[in-house]
């Protein structure tokens, strides 16, 4: 109609934080972790020895992403030294706080402790004996029986450190959910947030190329048939 003033559009723009492999694999290791602890917990060990497969297969995409995959997901950009780490803290109260570009520096300890810790389990797994004789790692012909029965014990009680990393993990969110009104779950699910008063370019993180996906693919499911197959 003439004479009307056309209405701005005041939505804020959409950030891209996380490509979908990122996202699929973060959900991946929820899922296998406590699938891992029920069917542990429940006695059905050939569904363990399974679920512990899929995590190491998760493992190897995810390492390799970390060098490979889209800017947040890599290594290089949130992996910072302790200058940055306390300089990250120093101005996490501050009225002027922004949002990090993926991973902060303080998140990105969490991050590291729990692959660390995941790619530890996994790798005890593979050599645990099944004292019910059902189902024992793929590598547990390797090793003599006190030496299995050592790691076993071990894989038994290392849970527990893992259990406590991801409650630290958990807490985190929280913390930044109520006390700096920051959803980090939302971009986990969407791969996408409002591009306000946040760090990294407007438009988010730039696609990179299927080839690269591709070989992760091929190198996770190369990885679980070697050790299925040793």
């Amino acid at each position: 109609m003439e004479g009307t003033t056309p209405q701005l559009d005041t939505t804020p723009a959409k950030q891209r934080v996380w490509d979908l492999p990122t996202r699929l694999t973060h959900w991946l290791f929820v899922v296998g972790v406590a699938f891992s602890w029920w069917s542990a917990e429940e006695g059905q060990m050939q569904w363990h020895v399974w679920s512990g497969l899929t995590l190491l297969g998760l493992l190897v995409f995810r390492i390799y992403w970390g060098f490979a995959g889209t800017e947040t997901a890599r290594f290089s950009s949130f992996i910072k030294g302790p200058r940055a780490v306390a300089a990250y803290i120093g101005k996490l109260f501050k009225p002027n706080y922004r949002a990090a570009f993926g991973h902060n520096p303080l998140g990105a300890l969490s991050v590291i402790a729990l692959l660390l810790a995941l790619i530890f389990q996994v790798g005890l797994g593979l050599f645990a004996t099944d004292t019910s004789y059902v189902a024992s790692g793929p590598l547990n012909h390797m090793v003599d029986s006190d030496t299995a029965d050592a790691v076993t014990d071990l894989h038994e009680d290392f849970f527990n450190v893992l259990f406590v990393l991801i409650g630290l993990h958990l807490a985190a969110i929280a913390f930044y959910l109520i006390a700096k009104r920051t959803n980090l779950i939302s971009p986990m699910l969407t791969g996408s947030r409002r591009a306000e008063n946040v760090e990294g370019p407007p438009a988010g993180i730039a696609p990179v190329p299927l080839w690269r996906l591709a070989i992760g693919i091929v190198l996770a499911v190369g990885a679980v048939w070697l050790v299925t197959t040793l």
